[in-house]
């Protein structure tokens, strides 16, 4: 018993002692420890990317956002495919590749150029071709290639001019909707996103809408409702009493894959619209975008998902893939401030605005065939409005300044050249050919030839 006590007291004594001795040394060590954090931090400033790394990876943001929205003009083509009858899928492929390629071209005109050259807080830029870097040469001031910014912001153009297509499809003709595309993407958008993303006056005032919920899907709404009010509706598509007469789209799988083709190219949409990856702050950004913009999508699916049924008593999935879209939408004006949740319900509003505009439009007898109004411009007004909710440098009253006068200007300007086209060349197919349908009539190339021959 003894031999045990004297061995627990030696040890305590011990322990005791290698205590004493770590706090002696606990001082030192700390102020080693604080200064190797000092030389971190130092370090860690020291290792910040250099201008030419930032400039790299800034490019490399524009050019795979790019790519990524680029194929959102599949996504366009196919949802619209599934969505009107058989005998017009082939009209809406060519409308497709077509304004794509028209958006490029005048945009490097004199679409670029407008928007973004020479604004200084006014109205409108300059009228002239955009000229890129010399071969070998670089834009390092600017902190990116000056052929990744015009690439980037080409594919947002065109964008828009696919949202008119949608709207329009089965009884316009072929020339004089690509005529409106001429202007659309050459004049129109470029003159209003100038007053914004060219710093003009609304980015004077405030107006805040990060990656196009006005600027691009609004302005194409727009556009589609004033053509829309002048090209009237579908033969048949409403009945003598006023209601409203189903005409089923041709492929619900097209239409689905359109629209998981979209919401992949939505993530260059909004993720690139942060301008920047050339710091871990930006990288970490570009992720927080990617995120809550899956997150909106999503709620929008929820939100038409359960309306769809607690109202009709079941689940009509043309509405459901609108519902996608319009979260989409929505969270563009802000996709990077939101909480995750904040995305959520932003997004699920969007679901909720198409259920019941979508029935809305029918009862004003306006013959959307894809849904783009609800998805684009009403979900558009709702997403830039959402903003001021979760960023602070946004206020109620500049956003609603900044949609009136986005709805107003493109509106009109639309309605205007729409009436020209209508005047002048005409904008409607005839009766007959309507009937046989335009695949037929206007290109004579039928996408399902076997079965459209002849059909309604």
């Amino acid at each position: 018993m003894r031999l045990k006590k004297a061995i627990f007291c030696a040890g305590l004594m011990a322990g005791m002692a290698a205590t004493a001795a770590f706090a002696q040394d606990a001082a030192p060590a700390a102020a080693e420890a604080a200064g190797q954090g000092s030389e971190a931090a130092a370090a860690a400033v020291s290792a910040a990317p250099s201008p030419e790394v930032a400039y790299i990876f800034n490019t490399l943001l524009f050019l795979v956002g790019g790519f990524l929205v680029m194929w959102m003009a599949a996504g366009f083509a196919m949802l619209e495919a599934g969505l009107v009858r058989s005998k017009n899928v082939s009209m809406q492929c060519l409308k497709n590749i077509a304004l794509y390629s028209i958006a490029g071209i005048m945009y490097w005109i004199v679409g670029y150029s407008l928007m973004y050259t020479g604004v200084d807080g006014g109205y409108i830029g300059t009228f002239a071709p955009y000229a890129f870097d010399a071969v070998g040469g670089n834009a390092l001031d600017t902190g990116y290639s000056t052929a990744s910014d015009w690439f980037f912001q080409m594919v947002f153009v065109a964008t828009a001019a696919s949202i008119v297509s949608g709207t329009l499809a089965e009884r316009i003709k072929l020339w004089p909707f690509l005529a409106f595309t001429v202007i659309l993407t050459g004049f129109i958008y470029p003159i209003a996103g100038s007053w914004k993303w060219g710093a003009g006056w609304l980015q004077e005032m405030g107006f805040q809408d990060f990656a196009g919920s006005t600027l691009v899907h609004s302005v194409g709404g727009w556009a589609a409702l004033a053509g829309v009010l002048l090209l009237g509706a579908r033969t048949g598509r409403f009945a003598p009493d006023g209601r409203g007469v189903a005409m089923p789209g041709s492929s619900i799988p097209l239409a689905t894959l359109g629209t998981f083709i979209l919401w992949l190219g939505w993530f260059g949409f909004n993720g690139a619209s942060q301008l920047a990856m050339g710091t871990i702050n930006d990288a970490s950004d570009v992720s927080r975008i990617f995120a809550n913009t899956n997150l909106a999508a999503a709620g929008g699916v929820v939100a038409a998902l359960i309306l769809l049924q607690v109202i009709y008593k079941r689940v009509d999935v043309t509405m459901v893939l609108n519902g996608a879209l319009a979260g989409l939408v929505s969270i563009t004006a802000e996709p990077l401030q939101p909480s995750p949740l904040a995305a959520i319900l932003i997004g699920a509003v969007g679901g909720v605005i198409v259920v019941f505009t979508v029935p809305l439009l029918d009862k004003l007898k306006i013959d959307d065939v894809v849904g783009a109004i609800p998805v684009h411009l009403f979900a558009g007004i709702w997403g830039t409005l959402a903003v001021p909710l979760t960023n602070a440098d946004a206020s109620f009253g500049v956003q609603l300044i900044g949609i009136a006068a986005y709805g107003v200007f493109a509106f009109v300007a639309s309605l205007v050249v729409w009436g020209i086209l209508k005047v002048t060349m005409g904008i409607r197919v005839s009766a007959e050919e309507e009937s046989l349908g335009l695949d037929r009539t206007e290109i004579g190339v039928e996408a399902y030839p076997e079965f459209a021959v002849g059909r309604v």
